[in-house]
């Protein structure tokens, strides 16, 4: 059996008020870390950002808002279809404020990219291997 999944989407990064621009997003899903997604950003070649994310709230973000620090999701829909609004906050700015970016993706390809890593870790199935971590950190000291 497969213990990994990856998936590449076209997602849309909102710049400005209401100007978006397509962007690829690559998803990936490791069964040895069965809490987390990570999510590469990119455009032209180039890494825009890398996102390590808990896999239940993205989908408990398809449908309702979750988060309250760096990262924030939430359902929107437009139209006649789903999308999930996502929201980053990074480090400061000289002036205080924050960088933030705002992604719009289609809710049913996360959906569908979930569904993928269910098969591979259930929910509710997800282990975590203390023994294993402790001997990591104790090596590399």
């Amino acid at each position: 059996m497969n213990s990994f999944v990856h998936k590449t989407l076209v997602v849309q990064l909102q710049s400005g008020a209401a100007d978006r621009f397509p962007v690829l997003a690559h998803l990936s899903y490791d069964a040895t870390d069965p809490f987390a997604v990570t999510i590469v950003f990119s455009h032209d070649g180039r890494v825009l950002a890398r996102w390590q994310l808990d896999r239940e709230m993205i989908a408990e973000g398809l449908t309702r808002p979750v988060g309250v620090g760096d990262v924030r999701m939430c359902p929107e829909s437009r139209g006649t279809w789903q999308e999930l609004r996502m929201e980053f906050y990074g480090d400061a700015h000289a002036d205080g404020g924050r960088h933030h970016a705002v992604v719009f993706a289609w809710a049913e390809t996360f959906s569908a990219f979930l569904r993928d890593t269910y098969e591979v870790v259930a929910p509710g199935r997800e282990e975590v291997r203390v023994d294993d971590f402790l001997a990591d950190i104790l090596a590399g000291s």
